[in-house]
């Protein structure tokens, strides 16, 4: 359902959530740069490498504790929230709605939101969809009204830089949106390397952050208070995998972890690795490689005599490929391929064609999964409505990433005001449904209570095989062998 489509009773007297419906001008904020799709955004700043105003948009200084406003469709700065009632709206609120006291009128200002992500470099596919998810939430909340907050009304930009897949140019370009962009909050990078570094700045600042694309624990066991994600710890990345095969064959008795080197790779390998004890299975190789890495051959040639019957391997997209490509080569054919990363990506199938089948990948969000909410409608709904804004089926990295900016919109309209330590507050209690997930941050700021999922590549077609009661089709086990492909 649109945010607008409907008025609603407000879930408290003082703060109403979701936008109304008015017509955003397709135009008068900048192109992205992103899908190639006609129903693409045309409102998004153009992603940069070193720090230049938003197009369109000018961000003013303000006080310590009330963030920037971008300037409204006059060019001049639009005023900044005033001070929230003590009270604010309980938690359990639905995602936005339309409601009946909203605020008419054109729209206060622009609320600018800052992103470095990664659109070269090692995690560019990533990164890309990481932005896509992002846009398509703009999208989506401009084209019916923006976000209310207290009185007022306001559309959203965001501000991207590309930070070539580096933790170290994330930091600095985090920094450069903080102090010399002037954006009111932070949206995170793709990472969990990069939102290490990123989060270390946003602290610093006492700048908001919600990220969705990195979920390393050690994100979040630092003791933070302003970064916030929907997303499952990476620990239990893996896990549907290991419950689906054994679901599907109580025989298994072995597994092979392969795991790059990084921050989010060696957590999912790890807790992969004590899952796998903890259901029985004995671990018959277990090995870190540089997550750069171009050739996995000699690691998979050790493995290959083990004869697992699960092999594992925690990456990126880049190393699921390698692994698959040289799988294919050397002939190594355990009963399952499993991925934390990859299987998800529309390239995974384009790039390894028939050698891509029969591959499992672990997954934050499918479109088959039984959650709802009022802004983009049910799973299902949110896939084919992304689908016609970007021109490909949504990978689980878009739809984190639109929960991302669901969750500020929530926030924000809680809080009533754009006071960074309101909305920050706001955040920390924050509990609400979402196409995504159902979110409710801990006390470290992660969702830590939320399942993952498992889909399988067959047909060169995902199709989610876990939990059992998402499944849109059976899984297939074992793997072929490769000349029966």
């Amino acid at each position: 359902m649109s945010a607008s489509s409907a008025s609603r009773t407000p879930l408290s007297r003082r703060s109403f959530l979701g936008g109304v419906a008015a017509t955003a001008a397709a135009g008068i904020l900048a192109a992205c740069g992103g899908s190639s799709a006609t129903s693409a955004p045309s409102s998004t700043t153009a992603a940069t490498k070193a720090p230049a105003a938003s197009a369109g948009t000018a961000a003013v200084t303000a006080g310590a504790s009330t963030p920037a406003v971008a300037a409204g469709a006059n060019g001049t700065a639009a005023p900044a929230a005033t001070t929230a009632g003590a009270a604010s709206v309980a938690t359990g609120a639905t995602a936005p709605a339309a409601s009946a006291a909203a605020p008419s009128g054109p729209a206060a200002g622009a609320i600018l939101f800052g992103a470095a992500i990664s659109l070269t470099g090692a995690n560019s596919k990533e990164g890309k969809l990481t932005q896509d998810g992002y846009n398509f939430w703009k999208k989506t909340v401009n084209d019916t009204g923006g976000i209310t907050v207290g009185d007022k009304r306001y559309t959203v930009d965001i501000k991207y830089y590309d930070d070539e897949s580096s933790a170290d140019t994330s930091a600095k370009l985090t920094e450069k949106l903080i102090t010399e962009d002037k954006i009111n909050f932070i949206l995170g990078p793709y990472g969990s390397s990069q939102t290490l570094s990123a989060s270390a700045i946003t602290e610093k600042y006492k700048k908001p952050m919600v990220e969705a694309n990195g979920a390393a624990e050690a994100i979040f066991n630092r003791g933070f208070k302003y970064v916030f994600s929907p997303m499952t710890p990476a620990k239990y990345y893996l896990r549907g995998i290991i419950d689906a095969c054994l679901d599907k064959d109580s025989t298994i008795k072995s597994v092979a972890i392969l795991a790059d080197n990084d921050t989010f790779s060696v957590e999912v390998a790890e807790g992969t690795q004590s899952y796998a004890k903890e259901k029985g299975l004995n671990v018959v190789y277990y090995e870190k490689v540089p997550a750069d890495t171009k050739d996995v051959s000699a690691q998979l040639t050790q493995i290959k005599p083990k004869n697992p019957d699960l092999f594992i391997s925690s990456g990126h997209y880049a190393s699921a490929a390698l692994v698959m490509k040289q799988a294919k080569e050397l002939k190594f054919n355990p009963k399952a391929f499993g991925f934390s990363v990859g299987p998800a990506l529309p390239d995974f199938t384009t790039t390894l064609k028939d050698a891509a089948d029969y591959v499992f990948g672990g997954t934050q969000w499918t479109r088959d999964l039984k959650f709802k909410d009022e802004q983009f409608g049910t799973s299902q709904e949110y896939a084919t409505k992304f689908q016609a804004f970007a021109g490909y089926e949504p990978a689980y990295q878009n739809a984190e990433s639109t929960c991302a900016g669901q969750c500020f919109q929530q926030a924000l309209a809680k809080a009533g005001s754009l006071d960074t330590e309101k909305v920050r507050d706001a955040l920390a209690s924050l509990q609400f449904k979402s196409f995504f997930a159902d979110v409710k941050f801990d006390s470290r700021g992660i969702n830590n209570d939320k399942p993952m999922a498992a889909e399988q590549i067959q047909g060169g077609k995902k199709v989610t095989v876990w939990p059992k009661e998402a499944a849109s089709g059976d899984l297939k086990y074992p793997t072929p062998g490769w000349d029966k492909r």
